[in-house]
């Protein structure tokens, strides 16, 4: 497998990723159970009739950077290889 065709694969990731999670969710809820979800810092639990209840206050999200992960070379972030080349 080429670098471009593993960071193709890296690209889709999180696209898939987040359709699979969503049809899971959808698929717990459409069987009568809850899940936990946590937007801004509060879990809530989440019922299939959409009511929510607040479980816990945790902290905040912390924002992910995106960067390239190569094999041969580990991760970058893209800001780094930009300021290693002015």
């Amino acid at each position: 497998m080429s670098e471009q065709d593993i960071q193709i694969i890296a690209n889709q990731f999180p696209a898939l990723c987040g359709s699979a999670f969503a049809a899971a969710r959808e698929r717990v809820l459409e069987s009568g159970q809850s899940v936990l979800e946590s937007p801004d810092g509060v879990i809530c639990e989440v019922f299939p009739d959409g009511q929510k209840l607040q479980v816990k206050r945790i902290a905040p999200p912390t924002p992910a950077v995106g960067g390239v992960f190569s094999p041969s070379g580990g991760f970058t972030h893209p800001a780094a290889e930009s300021d290693d080349k002015a």
